[in-house]
């Protein structure tokens, strides 16, 4: 009696196991399945990675396998002194060891309120801190022979140089009579002390030219590109501003200051006769604005379109916001991407928004302030050598929703690839996800996760993420 009663008990135990084990398994299909249909490829480009061309040198990471990250080297209101230069320089080996590969500057030349400024206000393009005039000889950020100092070391340490260009405006002539206003207008530059790219009041709106160009900015002399006496000294002539900027100081590239100033054809033209990289500052979160300026200005774009998205995904609980069209979807090659700069700082949650720039396409860009200040450093340096060595091929987002975002970089020319997941909820999350490889052990090369999964033949697997975090899985090798 009582061994029927055991085999009784055995086979009810065994059933139970079945359906224990066969509701498990359906489980774990129906998640599979609903990753499976959220799978949506947003780019498809052949997987190469960013370029930035080629400067006075080639950035460490250019043509490795995930390309190169870009430090934006200023904030805001410096500190005054002329030691900015100095400070900067003092960086550049740790940040080039961390994987930086180009640094971009405040503009360089003297501005209306010399020694105070941050130089957007330009007066002489050919005053580096080498002369006297707007009441110092140093800008804020130090003398020219400072510049070339931090130039020259930067390209010992094999990164590039940006140069932060302000053409759409000037400041610091002095009055004159103006017969296209009949008023006096701040539009003498004859007595600039470079002697170089003397203006007066027909290098500006309104002229001989015509009454106004694209945009205005503040009251300010609003530079006329249609003057050909003009585009002469901004790119024409061998010592014209580009050419001195790129020839003489050694910049590798610009960045453009509100180019919705004047049209895409000024920074078109300037790249065809200067050459370098180029980014324009296009503050506009229409991703089709950005991409027609990108397009005919022949330069990347900075994307405010991805910007503003990560702001309502990371701060405001909507994951499924990363589905919305960017700048970096529509061309990778023309994206630069960025967390926070010196005009606007809005996203809060700031680390997992790192890590979706850092592990997507485009041009990633790091604040000087969440590096060196406000963030944790260690987590930024590991970013971005995933970013250098793992983010590589076009992507496939195979996840989201209000609290998860997880998507897969397809890997290209041998480098595997890599899958992220953000995790904005307050717990663990796991989920299955279908990546590239077979049967292989993939690791979370954050660390944030200590599993070691090994992916099943079918190429799937399960992952996880912490809370409030992320995890960026790539095979463990």
């Amino acid at each position: 009696m009582k061994k029927t009663h055991f085999l009784v008990s055995m086979l009810v135990l065994a059933v139970f196991n079945s359906c224990q084990n066969t509701d498990e398994n359906d489980n774990e299909n129906l998640r599979k399945q609903e990753s499976h249909s959220k799978t949506v490829n947003v780019t498809t480009h052949d997987g190469r990675p960013f370029s930035t061309g080629s400067g006075s040198v080639s950035g460490k990471f250019v043509s490795g396998p995930g390309g190169g990250v870009l430090m934006q080297g200023f904030y805001w209101d410096v500190p005054e002194g002329g030691n900015w230069w100095n400070t900067v320089k003092d960086k550049l080996a740790a940040w080039s060891d961390s994987g930086i590969s180009a640094v971009w500057l405040p503009p360089a030349s003297k501005a209306q309120n010399g020694a105070y400024s941050m130089g957007y206000d330009p007066t002489d393009y050919y005053d580096f801190g080498n002369f006297n005039q707007n009441g110092s000889v140093e800008t804020r950020f130090g003398s020219r022979t400072e510049l070339e100092a931090l130039i020259t070391k930067a390209h010992a340490e094999n990164m590039q140089v940006y140069a932060d260009i302000v053409i759409n405006h000037n400041s610091g002539g002095q009055s004159q009579s103006n017969p296209f206003t009949e008023t006096n207008t701040w539009t003498d530059f004859s007595a600039i002390a470079s002697g170089k790219f003397p203006r007066s009041y027909n290098d500006f709106y309104k002229n001989s030219y015509g009454n106004n160009d694209e945009g205005a900015f503040g009251g300010f002399p609003d530079l006329c590109h249609a003057n050909p006496y003009v585009q002469d000294w901004l790119w024409g002539r061998d010592d014209s501003v580009g050419k001195y900027y790129k020839n003489v100081m050694k910049f590798d590239g610009w960045r453009f200051d509100y180019v919705k100033g004047f049209g895409p054809w000024v920074v078109n033209t300037w790249n065809s006769n200067v050459g370098g990289f180029s980014v324009g500052e296009l503050w506009d979160s229409n991703v089709n604005t950005l991409e027609w300026w990108a397009n005919n200005a022949n330069s990347s774009v900075f994307d405010f379109a991805a910007y503003y998205k990560m702001d309502e995904a990371f701060d405001n609980g909507n994951l499924n916001a990363l589905n919305d069209d960017m700048m970096w979807k529509r061309n990778p090659y023309k994206a630069v991407t960025f967390v926070a700069n010196h005009d606007t700082d809005i996203i809060n949650n700031k680390m997992p928004a790192y890590a979706y720039i850092l592990t997507h396409e485009g041009y990633p860009t790091i604040f000087y302030r969440d590096y060196e200040e406000w963030l944790n450093k260690q987590k930024l340096n590991n970013l971005i050598w995933i970013h250098n060595n793992k983010a590589t091929g076009n992507t496939s987002i195979l996840y989201t929703d209000n609290d998860e975002y997880i998507a897969r970089r397809n890997g290209y020319n041998g480098n595997p690839g890599l899958v992220v997941y953000i995790n904005n909820s307050s717990s663990w999350q796991e989920r299955w996800v279908q990546t590239n490889w077979s049967s292989k052990q993939i690791k979370d090369f954050t660390g944030n996760s200590t599993w070691y999964p090994t992916t099943q033949g079918d190429q799937w697997v399960k992952i996880q993420s912490p809370p409030n975090s992320y995890s960026i899985w790539s095979l463990n090798q």
